[in-house]
């Protein structure tokens, strides 16, 4: 496996903006919403930071979840309403949807009976459906389903499609899945399941399974992309607590696992070695791109002309080097902006600038367009996956 400095590689040594939690935890998670950025903090604070886009200044948080908040998304649509906001779930067994203009939540959708942690939570694209995932409760973890138009109860809850506590719920966003309103789900028992999110009958209502034998820490649609002549194939992306990473098609068909320590650089200019996975973020236009980092705080976007395929080379394509100090846990890539958020376990929020990274039409071995020819055009930054936001994580 070869990783190669790709010909456009940029490094970036000084962030745009430098911010910070005003309290010494991690930071957990990032999304974006309307004229902010929000960020989740862990222990002891686990509120809900939010950040000006264009100062990075901080303004009144959301409180967020008794005993932490375990997952933070950006979500285009709620309960009928068309409007970007921030949903959380957390160890208090709620899914909050927040008001900015309140500085609270709008609504609340509580676990029914026994009080259970969510560890994940998603909204569909049509903002009608809202699933989270439990942790393991006796012998029993759940994914449970609410309409946010009532969301007093939940519609229904799934209680056999995993056996151990589920980390990763995700719907599609791109149009051609989300007309079936699938659910990808995936959790510590291994497995990384697809299911019919409307399909009442427990027994119907998983459609594909796919066994890695680790457990999973985060999981995410890759949509069918790149340029009309040379269209890819979609597909599932998975990772597990062990940072191993792999590729599955739409029904769960394993295409690639490896270890994502495994590819590095070493030359002259530069070595490069990643320790981890951050997440990924997926685009129509560009396909997929994994943001990794290493325990020196340094951080990397990797890119492949063909996932699939095992035996094509990775290129680094861009690095953000020099101002984090330890892990860093989350990330944001707003390509429409050319923005890179980065949050870390040294409470730093910063903002970096994120070159346009070449199109797929080009030389070198990289896989769609990121440039300003797609400022137009729908991106998926709410898709950018948060890092293992685990119950020993928060």
């Amino acid at each position: 496996m070869t990783l190669l400095e790709s010909a456009t590689l940029t490094e970036q040594t000084v962030p745009l903006r430098p911010s910070s939690l005003p309290c010494d935890a991690y930071v957990l998670a990032i999304a974006a919403f309307g004229s902010h950025y929000a960020a989740s903090a862990s222990a002891p604070s686990h509120k809900i930071y939010l950040f000006d886009r264009t100062s990075l200044q901080m303004s009144q948080p959301f409180e967020g979840h008794p005993g932490g908040t375990t997952s933070l998304r950006g979500i285009d649509s709620v309960a009928g309403v068309n409007q970007r906001v921030i949903v959380s779930s957390g160890k208090d067994g709620v899914v909050r949807v927040w008001d900015d203009r309140t500085g609270s939540a709008a609504i609340e959708m509580p676990f029914e009976g026994e009080q259970r942690a969510l560890l994940s939570c998603d909204v569909s694209s049509d903002g009608l459906t809202v699933a989270a995932g439990t942790e393991l409760q006796q012998d029993d973890a759940l994914i449970v389903y609410w309409d946010p138009r009532h969301p007093a109860a939940p519609l229904r809850k799934h209680t056999s499609t995993h056996s151990d506590d589920i980390t990763t719920v995700r719907f599609p966003r791109s149009s051609e899945r989300s007309r079936n309103n699938l659910l990808l789900s995936g959790s510590t028992d291994g497995l990384v399941c697809i299911s019919n999110a409307d399909e009442a009958d427990e027994d119907e209502a998983v459609l594909h399974v796919g066994n890695l034998g680790s457990s999973i820490s985060q999981t995410g649609w890759i949509p069918s992309h790149g340029a009309a002549r040379r269209t890819r194939a979609g597909g599932v992306w998975a990772a597990t607590d062990m940072e191993t990473f792999s590729l599955w098609s739409d029904e769960l068909d394993l295409n690639n696992d490896l270890d994502i320590r495994s590819p590095s650089v070493h030359t002259q200019a530069r070595t490069w070695v990643t320790d981890y996975l951050i997440g990924c973020h997926a685009s129509e236009e560009g396909g997929l791109s994994v943001l990794v980092g290493s325990n020196e705080g340094d951080v990397a976007l990797l890119r492949n002309a063909d996932f699939y395929d095992r035996t094509s080379s990775w290129s680094l394509e861009r690095l953000w080097t020099g101002h984090h100090e330890g892990v860093v846990r989350s990330a944001l890539l707003v390509e429409r902006a050319n923005v890179l958020l980065t949050g870390g376990e040294d409470a730093k929020f910063l903002a970096w600038s994120c070159a346009p990274l070449p199109n797929e039409e080009s030389d070198m071995a990289v896989d769609g367009d990121l440039g300003p020819s797609v400022l137009a055009k729908r991106d998926h930054d709410e898709d950018v996956e948060m890092g293992n936001l685990s119950p020993n994580n928060v």
